[in-house]
């Protein structure tokens, strides 16, 4: 079972909740006719392209594809592991989740890794608290006339909860690891180290505290900014169960708490500059932490905003981490998502340009920043030779690779004319010649192609998308047996919609996660069929493709007799059989 909770905890989960509910409480949802449409959570967008059907118990985006049901909302919308849903949705419900033993006992716990988790974020929230009260203590004033240098107000120190530890070698230690149990737990979130000899001691010390922070306000780690001229300067977290850099963002949370849907992000490399740009009213910044900006810290920001601007050094390592994140980012650059490239002089970071030069200066900076496209190109040109021909060669070869990455048609076609200029390709058909030469050799996936509309598959998708269909079916059982593409996957689903009368979209869809058969339902299950007249409904064109579904049984049955009549014969009964199958047919 999914998680190791039963099934039919999960079917019964599903059928107290309302999706409806689930959904309002995290994007305002308004009603339109049956359903309820809202702005898309899981891309940027104006119109309002989210509809959720409370008779389904499911969503579905037409502008990005997204659907599923309330577990895939919440898995998606507040990036929980399935599991993790699970618990969220049933602690909305007030009740406990069980789970499998070995032999099919159950209990009311939860998993060891799940309440492991849960542990460690109320034990890392306790020690941010207690880093902040430590801030107040007569040990904390260094700390708090570093953080009055750096121009900070007490008001954003209490936004990002900045808080302080002396330099001692058990302060959290002696605070929350009286016992080993409660020592293994903090070895287990990064906050003591332990060496050789077994010793174990705090891992920050001496240092200023920036708690991290998830997408739903958990404290998952910390960063510290040693204070004086202690190495490393700046020291984060190691990866833990609740901790994985190159999947977190320090400042989104706090983005997100005065944005809802922000116009734009800077990512920039530190929380000290996340923090310092606060102060002077740029809202809007996070920071990697402590790696490059990977495609899962892009794709994230996207879903929050189209447009996003990455802060570097001017420098040469500054210039390959933007490469490196314009490689990371083509993939999710839908057509109307920008990125762009701000690159401040020599010596600065945006916290000593920001005091510097002030809010306005700045802001003109991430303004004027450098386009996706010509960051390309310029990074592109440097390693070509543009006099001759073969370093135009080496040019297209470089390019196309990078342009067939990007999604957006728009775009693509843009950077592919820009490419073409640059080539001095004057015909457009050279251009699409050595186009169409470079996706023979590379390896873009192809798009999702439309499905193909056949009687079995809109039968298959209609019943999803309305359960109570299956009183429209005649008994199936004359055709179980026939060997037909889908036929049993139909009949899995008859059977579940016969067994639990009242089953929901949501519901259904579930009896097939992480089963071979999840995806193509789930895009049956959010497919919008298109009626040939106006006067076709539903019930009309899922009723007439049954019937077609039904004649290719029969026709399949009637060549499988023949087959063997023209083989070995066949008996009396099959006689009969054949007999009555092409009187069907022919009925």
């Amino acid at each position: 079972m999914a998680g190791h909770i039963p099934r039919t905890f999960i079917d019964d989960l599903l059928a107290r909740l309302d999706i409806v509910d689930i959904v309002d409480a995290r994007v305002k949802l308004k009603k339109k006719g049956k359903n309820y449409s809202a702005c898309c959570p899981f891309h940027n967008e104006k119109t309002p392209s989210f509809s959720v059907s409370q008779e389904k118990q499911f969503y579905h985006c037409f502008g990005c594809g997204v659907h599923g049901n309330a577990i895939d909302f919440m898995m998606e919308y507040e990036r929980l592991e399935f599991v993790e849903a699970i618990d969220e949705l049933a602690s909305h419900l007030g009740i406990e989740v069980p789970r499998e033993q070995r032999q099919g006992s159950f209990s009311q716990g939860p998993t060891a890794n799940t309440e492991q988790k849960r542990s460690l974020y109320d034990l890392l929230g306790s020690i941010a608290n207690f880093y902040r009260s430590q801030l107040k203590t007569s040990a904390g004033k260094p700390a708090i006339e570093y953080l009055k240098n750096r121009g900070l107000s007490g008001e954003i120190a209490q936004k990002f909860e900045i808080g302080f530890v002396a330099d001692e070698w058990d302060s959290v230690r002696k605070q929350f690891g009286q016992q080993k149990q409660a020592q293994d737990a903090l070895v287990s979130g990064g906050m003591l180290i332990e060496n050789d000899k077994g010793n174990r001691y705090d891992r920050f010390r001496g240092r200023i505290m920036f708690p991290i922070r998830d997408r739903r306000g958990r404290v998952i780690a910390f960063g510290g900014r040693v204070i004086g001229d202690g190495t490393p300067k700046y020291l984060n977290s190691p990866e833990t169960p609740i901790f994985h850099k190159g999947k977190e963002l320090y400042g989104l949370y706090e983005v997100l708490q005065t944005h809802r849907s922000p116009e734009h992000v800077l990512v920039v490399e530190g929380y000290m500059d996340v923090v310092a740009l606060a102060q002077f009213g740029v809202d809007y910044a996070v920071a990697s932490l402590g790696t490059s900006t990977t495609g899962d810290h892009l794709q994230m920001l996207f879903r929050q905003t189209s447009n996003i601007v990455c802060c570097y050094d001017g420098d040469r390592a500054g210039r390959d981490a933007a490469w490196r994140a314009m490689e990371n980012a083509l993939p999710f650059l839908n057509d109307g998502r920008q990125l762009k490239f701000m690159f401040l002089p020599d010596g600065e970071d945006p916290d000593t340009y920001i005091r510097q030069h002030g809010k306005q200066a700045f802001e003109e900076q991430v303004a004027s920043a450098t386009t996706l496209s010509e960051f390309m190109f310029q990074t592109l040109m440097l390693q070509v030779d543009t006099s001759s021909r073969e370093g135009m060669a080496k040019l297209s070869t470089l390019a196309i690779p990078l342009i067939n990455k990007i999604p957006g048609g728009t775009l693509r076609m843009y950077l592919r004319e820009l490419l073409g200029r640059k080539l001095g390709l004057v015909d457009e058909r050279q251009l699409q010649q050595l186009i169409a030469k470079s996706d023979e050799q590379s390896s873009r996936p192809a798009p999702h192609k439309k499905i193909e509309r056949t009687p079995m598959r809109v039968v298959i998708a209609l019943l999803l998308q309305n359960p109570h269909y299956v009183e429209l079916m005649p008994n199936l059982d004359s055709i179980r047996q026939t060997q037909l593409p889908g036929l049993s996957l139909l009949l899995d689903v008859v059977d579940k919609c016969i067994n639990r009368p009242h089953i929901t979209t949501g519901q259904l869809l579930e009896c097939w996660r992480n089963e071979k058969d999840e995806r193509i339902l789930s895009l049956l299950a959010s497919w919008d069929l298109p009626t040939y007249r106006e006067e076709d409904n539903h019930d009309d064109i899922f009723c007439d493709s049954l019937d077609k579904v039904i004649y290719q049984c029969i026709e399949r049955q009637i060549e499988t007799l023949q087959a063997k009549e023209r083989s070995i014969g066949l008996s009396v009964d099959e006689k009969r059989e054949l007999l009555a199958l092409m009187l069907d047919l022919k009925a």
